[in-house]
């Protein structure tokens, strides 16, 4: 059972716990649910990833949200074995079995990786998967050993966004992340977003933390702008594209939404959010995050050229970048990746910081399954 949470008062609002401990802890909450202990391992990684780089709606928090009512539920398997369906090469098809996403994703990368060592790209078409959290976590792994990795998902037959114009909801947040390497001095670049304006989690975010949203993020039924994050799970708010509205820009992350559905649910047959089941109710939210399609590709610079001239003309890129002078000497010009790696360098010396009433959840947590909670000091 999903433990029943009654969070302590604390004294602090922050705690700040090692990282090692966080992600030893993680991997033994995983493992109890039945995930075997490697596995275990790589999806504690990739959630804990979340608080370490500052992307806190992806982190821990998911634990007793997202992750641990999958299993009560049954809607993921924690000794899934994906299966292969088709194999070509420089391109497989795996069927997921329910398996937990945070380790099949980095799993489906390895695996495009490996294909891609031989044939300079490989592409691993993943179907009936669960969520798989910080796609920029996956990505970023293969960019430190000098590849480019892409990795994109839809969410399986959630509806939650309309499209410009329409009247009912269709399509997920659909996230995409391509990472790279940019030379030995600089951290990756690691692009990490979703299509729609924030991700769902910021929006839940700021419910939980009882705050209000900017203009921009939601919408009403009738096109009118929504601040209440608590909207959206009532089914009364309605997620905005990339670019906000049609004069905006909302078309190109309507349109980026469109290929991620093609490219990581149609090319698997992997369960679509566009179907005409959305044509009920008030047009509200519809279906649920089941039978979730992804996109691993990589690609293998070196197979193509030499690696070294590749990574001299990334850095190069990147430096040119990073040197460009800026209009505040306070916020010097970066790129996707950086902040992430400074606050990850950081969390690593210092301990990962969380919230006092998440740490209580995780403390509730380890209580109920009868381990040790990570210890943790006021920040």
């Amino acid at each position: 059972m999903t433990p029943t949470m009654k969070p302590a008062t604390s004294t602090a609002t922050t705690v700040r716990i090692p990282h090692g401990a966080l992600t030893d802890f993680a991997t033994e909450v995983l493992t109890r649910r039945g995930v075997p202990p490697i596995r275990a391992r790589t999806a504690a990684e990739a959630l804990v990833y979340g608080d370490l780089t500052g992307l806190r709606s992806h982190g821990l928090a998911n634990l007793t949200r997202l992750y641990l009512p999958l299993f009560d539920s049954g809607r993921v398997r924690p000794d899934a074995e994906p299966k292969v369906l088709a194999d070509r090469g420089a391109s497989v098809l795996l069927d997921a079995g329910l398996g937990l996403g945070l380790w099949v994703a980095s799993e489906a990368l390895d695996l495009a990786a490996e294909r891609a060592a031989e044939h300079g790209i490989g592409l691993v078409s993943v179907r009936n998967a669960t969520h798989f959290g910080c796609a920029g976590h996956h990505t970023g792994r293969l960019a430190e050993r000098d590849l480019v990795a892409v990795l994109a998902s839809n969410c399986g037959r959630q509806r939650i966004a309309r499209p410009p114009g329409g009247r009912y909801a269709m399509l997920g947040t659909n996230p995409l992340s391509i990472a790279a390497p940019a030379g030995p001095e600089l951290p990756p670049f690691v692009l990490d977003m979703s299509t729609t304006a924030v991700p769902t989690g910021r929006i839940r975010q700021a419910a939980r933390a009882g705050q209000e949203i900017p203009e921009g993020w939601l919408e009403d039924a009738h096109g009118r702008p929504v601040t209440d994050p608590g909207a959206l799970d009532r089914g009364e708010g309605y997620p905005l594209w990339l670019g906000g509205r049609p004069e905006t820009g909302a078309y190109k992350g309507y349109g980026l939404a469109l290929l991620v559905e093609v490219l990581a649910a149609l090319v698997p047959g992997a369960g679509l959010g566009p179907a005409p089941e959305a044509y009920t109710g008030n047009g509200g939210p519809t279906g649920r995050d089941d039978d979730i399609g992804f996109l691993a590709l990589v690609i293998a610079p070196g197979v193509l050229r030499p690696v070294d001239g590749f990574l001299a003309d990334a850095e190069g890129m990147f430096r040119a970048l990073t040197d460009c002078p800026p209009l505040d000497a306070a916020a010097p010009v970066a790129y996707p990746g950086v902040r992430e790696a400074e606050l990850a360098a950081a969390a690593r010396a210092d301990g990962v910081v969380l919230d006092a009433a998440l740490y209580d959840e995780l403390k509730a947590v380890a209580g109920d399954l009868g381990i040790s909670a990570p210890e943790g000091r006021h920040a």
